[in-house]
């Protein structure tokens, strides 16, 4: 059964790591390229928000028995498969995980303005697949 409360948790956490990054980005592309510590505290917090919505799609897969993906992005397949996504949702939540990846295993070769790009216009994916999941689910938050 699917745990709820760990559901509303993790939403919340990916919720406050977006707020984060927001805050971080408010001020434009001159102040983020300009700032090691902006861009440390977004790359960060992106990576946590990505891996929270990996740990959604884990416990769902997991507690309804659906088999063990063998990758994050076969995991978002899996929800469109079941029908709690659809596919171009999927389909970015699949790049957001290639983001995490590259933050995760290659951190020093990001090109910052392409983060700064995909985090100013790219978050609402994030927030989408929270509301995918909340309703699909029939999850009160």
């Amino acid at each position: 059964m699917v745990d709820r409360d760990l559901i509303i948790a993790k939403a919340a956490s990916v919720r406050s790591h977006l707020d984060r990054i927001s805050a971080k980005t408010d001020s434009g592309l001159h102040d983020f390229l300009s700032d090691v510590d902006r861009q440390d505290i977004v790359a960060f917090n992106l990576h946590i928000a990505v891996e929270s919505c990996i740990d959604i799609a884990a416990h769902i897969i997991s507690e309804n028995g659906w088999g063990v993906p063998g990758s994050a992005s076969e995991m978002f397949y899996l929800l469109e498969d079941k029908g709690i996504l659809e596919s171009a949702l999927t389909e970015r939540m699949i790049k957001a995980v290639g983001l995490r990846n590259l933050i995760v295993h290659e951190y020093g070769d990001i090109d910052l303005k392409r983060l700064f790009e995909t985090v100013s216009k790219d978050l609402n994916d994030l927030t989408a697949f929270l509301a995918a999941i909340i309703e699909k689910l029939g999850i009160s938050t």
